[in-house]
């Protein structure tokens, strides 16, 4: 034999006893080990292993597929790609495994298997690998549980002050717009509690267990709004996040998207969203692929959509989309037989944030019901607040809110007093007369029908020169 195929002999020798030797050693090292055939069922497992799963013997889980086995297990996906996955973190049950699965290779490198081990607990340098892993799971888990609460809806029916008949016969519409899955339009005048009621009809309907996601149109600047809305690819644009971004109506899967003053929304954009609402699918920024959604709107607006309509500025058939359950929500002045309720509570939120407790005498509550509230609850709030931060009284009256709330319009109306008005024209009657009789009082007086003497009692007091 020549020297060259002695070398090479050795070589192959050398190399089959080093991965004898490997893979004896990490037998020993390691907590357990698992081999599958290309169709990922278990052909070999070793003791250890199967007493960590809690199995009665290694001939439990011989032939049958690894994630019946091992629930989380990746082996397959080894066997599929052909590429190894190294010193990887497996979760099973309430403990975490450091793993390593590799792909086991014929002599003609064909793919016939995966092997894996479990690396933890005598690698010991890799404890604090796992400990950080399991912190940072914690944080995820309390971070998921965190953003799930801010997207429940924080008011329900029940939440809506009120028991004058409008708000009778807002409630009644509101159930209504819950039983359906249909879109609902809320059109009312800016102040008066759309988003609440948004979140009243979300916790009413059938999809009070999904999210609740609200967009305000006016608060996003028009370049991201494509992708506030449908999501972007990762490097969809200068400045895109590297791993791409969710967009609401993604977020919003499986509940209700409100979108705030949609009459904000540009007309690209009001075409993309009408796709949306007849497909129920989106399709992110700089992606080749749709997604489907299944997501109820609730938009709202506090301008008339049927002139922007007329006027070009927003779309018919979006609107008439959008229009299919309409509730209109009425103005304060038009429900002020609600306006104590709602003081009193807006009083008792000011006091649970440390304030000192406060109520309205029968004179504050006449003040206020003089006023038109062009910002309604939104603006009664902003007025109590300001009267709790700039009085000390605990009973606030009509002169706490002298100085916030501007007069009643007749106040400042001009409009003469009366008698001022009947001086005017007993002043202009007199001196018609005068003229007619070329200044003659006595016959001035039979004109207009009164003594010489009132005459000239009224010419005094008018100031009247003859």
């Amino acid at each position: 034999m020549k020297l060259e195929e002695r070398f090479l002999n050795g070589a192959d020798e050398i190399r089959r006893l080093a991965m004898q030797t490997l893979f004896e050693r990490l037998d020993s090292l390691c907590e357990g080990a698992i081999a599958v055939d290309t169709q990922a069922r278990v052909v070999w497992m070793n003791d250890k292993y199967a007493r960590k799963l809690g199995l009665a013997s290694v001939e439990a889980a011989l032939g049958r597929e690894v994630e019946e086995v091992i629930p989380n297990s990746l082996m397959r996906q080894v066997v599929q790609s052909g590429e190894p996955i190294l010193l990887d973190i497996m979760e099973f049950g309430e403990e975490q495994f450091v793993v390593t699965r590799m792909p086991l290779n014929d002599e003609a490198g064909r793919v016939i298997g995966a092997i894996g081990f479990v690396l933890y607990d005598r690698l010991q340098y890799l404890k604090p690998l796992v400990t950080k892993f399991a912190r940072l799971q914690l944080e995820l888990t309390e971070a998921r549980k965190r953003l799930a609460e801010q997207r429940r809806p924080k008011y329900t029916l029940a939440s809506i002050i009120g028991s004058s008949p409008p708000m009778l016969e807002l409630k009644r519409h509101a159930r209504r717009a819950a039983e359906q899955d249909a879109t609902v339009l809320l059109l009312g005048e800016t102040g008066t509690g759309k988003e609440l009621l948004a979140q009243a009809i979300h916790a009413a309907s059938g999809r009070a267990a999904g999210p609740f996601i609200a967009v305000n149109m006016a608060a996003v600047p028009e370049t991201l709004l494509e992708a506030e809305f449908f999501g972007a690819a990762p490097g969809a644009y200068t400045g895109a996040d590297r791993k791409g971004r969710e967009g609401k109506f993604a977020a919003a899967d499986g509940g209700t998207l409100f979108l705030d003053e949609v009459s904000d929304m540009p007309l690209h954009l009001q075409a993309k969203l009408l796709r949306v609402l007849q497909e129920q699918e989106i399709e992110p920024l700089g992606a080749n692929r749709v997604i489907k959604v299944d997501v109820r709107v609730i938009a709202a607006s506090s301008t008339d959509l049927k002139k922007l309509c007329e006027q070009g500025r927003f779309r018919t058939d979006l609107y008439y989309r959008l229009n299919v359950l309409p509730v209109a929500l009425p103005p304060l002045r038009e429900r002020l037989a609600d306006l104590e309720a709602l003081c009193e509570t807006i009083l008792e939120g000011i006091a649970e944030r440390g304030n000192p407790a406060r109520s309205l005498a029968p004179s504050a509550l006449e003040k206020l019901a003089t006023y038109s509230w062009p910002g309604n609850v939104r603006e009664l709030r902003n007025v109590l607040e300001q009267a709790c931060v700039l009085s000390d009284n605990k009973r606030l009256a009509a002169d706490d809110f002298a100085a916030i709330l501007p007069p009643p319009a007749f106040e400042s109306a001009s409009v003469p007093k009366l008698t001022q008005a009947v001086e005017d024209l007993e002043r202009q009657q007199i001196r018609q007369a005068l003229a007619a009789t070329a200044g003659k009082v006595e016959a001035a007086a039979r004109l207009l029908g009164v003594s010489r003497a009132t005459l000239y009692k009224k010419i005094g007091s008018l100031g009247i020169r003859v």
